[in-house]
């Protein structure tokens, strides 16, 4: 792999990135997602948009409790797996998060880790950018994010998992302010290398983006059950702006 070419767009876009992570258990983030909209009382005539959707198991959950959902991913890959799905009230679009959205929204998700993925912090604040802008008057924007502090306190450096025939050799380190997964396997004659990267943003540093595009913070949650965010223990860093 070409490392000037960015990870997210040539990982994502594979059948074997689907593949190491086809044993998602769905069951966690149904329940986030029942009670993050109860909680919020969002309205079955709101207009969502599920942001870095991938293959839009959100979106459909989503859609199935009786939302007006529309999935945006820059992966083509996961976008036509996803259009399966549609229908008159569910909709998937090839869309890059760092570039405007045409349309407005009530709530705009970005969830499971889908954001920092960019060097440069200017990226990852043009997201945020296009969020707000995404959203009408009162619209709410929900990030779901990893601890970062955990996360690396807990980080597994080797690890093997053999999936469909294949063996993913799985190796994680920390390197200039990021979390890397480096993904080696054999597959199709070949050697193939891909790697994760997601920068390491705590709370501190992802206020400072927000207050960059003037967001609020009106909740924070430390995980799916929704209980109250602590930097050392909780597994997610979830995020409820306005």
């Amino acid at each position: 792999m070409n490392k000037k070419t960015e990870w997210f767009a040539s990982w994502f876009d594979t059948s074997y990135y689907h593949i190491l992570y086809k044993h998602r258990d769905d069951t966690e983030a149904q329940e986030f997602i029942r009670n993050i909209v109860a909680l919020l009382t969002i309205k079955k005539e709101n207009k969502l948009l599920d942001l870095a959707c991938g293959k839009g198991r959100h979106s459909i959950f989503l859609n199935k409790l009786g939302y007006d959902v529309v999935g945006a991913d820059l992966s083509k890959n996961s976008i036509n797996i996803a259009k399966k799905f549609e229908n008159e009230r569910l909709r998937f679009l090839k869309h890059d998060m760092r570039n405007p959205l045409k349309n407005k929204f009530d709530v705009i998700l970005n969830l499971f880790t889908s954001f920092g993925f960019f060097e440069d912090d200017n990226e990852d604040i043009k997201i945020l950018k296009n969020i707000k802008n995404g959203l009408h008057t009162n619209g709410i924007a929900i990030i779901d994010f990893m601890n970062s502090k955990k996360v690396i306190n807990n980080l597994v450096p080797e690890e093997v998992q053999k999936i469909d025939g294949i063996t993913f050799k799985l190796t994680r380190y920390i390197e200039n302010g990021f979390v890397i997964k480096k993904i080696n396997f054999d597959a199709d004659g070949e050697n193939h290398t891909y790697f994760e990267k997601v920068k390491c943003l705590d709370l501190t540093k992802i206020n400072l983006y927000l207050n960059t595009v003037d967001f609020k913070i009106k909740h924070t949650f430390g995980n799916y059950q929704l209980d109250p965010f602590n930097e050392n223990t909780s597994d997610r860093l979830i995020l409820v702006l306005e």
